[in-house]
């Protein structure tokens, strides 16, 4: 449809879109007059915007007010008019820092991640933590806690360590700890949790002799116990106070509401990752576009990222009005998105 505006109704078009996401006021003709680089009349400027609204690209919040866009009027201006800016150098690195995960786990690092996005974009930054059977693995250990207790820490390619504590038979030997994180080391390093599962019980079967019982049992718990609920990915949201900043009537805050309790369930994460899958690259969803958000006066921004195998494990992306700096904003989801698919590799 952009092809098929003239040139001054493009530009009209623009700077309504531009000064509406800016304010977030209807704009009027007067104010166009002062910024249009043509020398037209209200009255001639008046004209193109009832051609623009009858093209459902603007409408009128009242009936003496001017012009704001549409939803699908923003949708025209993200895909055909939109020019997309850059990171500044600060940006850049606040948002580097919190990929250095050195003695953090998967999700510290994502949650971290996802309220400087959230700081950084003036919105509600989300992110699906992905499956932990897609994630690389380089080393395991068992750490004796108590007779009846071990700490095991798996940690992934990149630096990322998580924790759990599980239950030992009765008098377990400091000596099996070592002989299962030695078993599961040589055989784990550069494959996913599912690939190291299949690979480690093929292992014990030829090299049953070798192992006793009580070593057996460490070794196969030692990988069983990240195949709990976590395994299945979740949601994490941070920053629901930046859409309350954009909220101006109760309404809007009942929308906005029932918006976070549809973000806490399990399948909005399914389809937000659907979502992500269908198309490569940052998406954009503008208000109801996307069923989550029909009525809430919101847009999401979202990008997926991928594992060494280039396949999608997870989403980052950000949820604000729909008057958002789309400009600035689309290219920080997309430079998160590639920094945490470098951490994932």
């Amino acid at each position: 449809m952009v092809k098929d505006l003239n040139e001054r109704s493009r530009e009209i078009f623009r700077l309504i879109v531009d000064t509406f996401l800016e304010t977030g006021e209807p704009v009027g003709s007067r104010t166009l007059s002062q910024r249009l680089s043509q020398n037209l009349s209200p009255a001639t400027i008046r004209s193109v915007m009832a051609d623009l609204e009858e093209l459902n690209l603007l409408t009128a919040p009242h009936v003496s007010a001017g012009r704001i866009p549409t939803e699908a009027g923003l949708r025209l201006f993200v895909d055909g008019i939109l020019e997309v800016g850059a990171l500044s150098d600060n940006e850049r690195r606040e948002l580097e820092t919190r990929t250095r995960a050195s003695g953090k786990n998967l999700p510290q690092m994502l949650e971290e991640l996802t309220a400087t996005l959230s700081g950084l974009s003036a919105c509600a930054g989300l992110v699906v933590v992905p499956k932990a059977e897609e994630r690389a693995l380089k080393q395991i250990e068992f750490v004796s806690l108590a007779p009846d207790r071990a700490l095991v820490v798996l940690v992934s390619e990149g630096g990322l360590v998580e924790n759990r504590v599980v239950e030992l038979p009765a008098g377990v030997p400091a000596s099996a700890l070592t002989l299962a994180s030695n078993f599961l080391n040589a055989h784990l390093s550069g494959k996913n949790l599912s690939t190291a599962r299949q690979a480690v019980q093929e292992e014990i079967k030829r090299k049953k002799h070798e192992l006793d019982g009580i070593t057996t049992r460490l070794v196969e718990t030692g990988l069983a116990i990240w195949s709990g609920d976590q395994a299945g990915g979740y949601l994490i949201v941070r920053g629901q106070s930046q859409l309350l900043n954009n909220v101006q009537a109760v309404a809007d805050l009942d929308r906005v509401r029932h918006l976070f309790e549809a973000l806490e369930t399990r399948e909005t994460m399914l389809r937000l990752l659907d979502a992500t899958t269908s198309a490569e690259g940052v998406q954009i969803f503008i208000g109801a576009e996307n069923r989550l958000f029909a009525g809430s006066g919101c847009s999401m921004i979202v990008s997926p990222y991928v594992n060494g195998q280039e396949k999608v494990v997870g989403a980052i992306g950000v949820v604000g009005p729909v008057r958002m700096n789309y400009a600035r904003i689309i290219p920080m989801v997309d430079y998160t998105a590639r920094l945490i698919s470098k951490m994932v590799n």
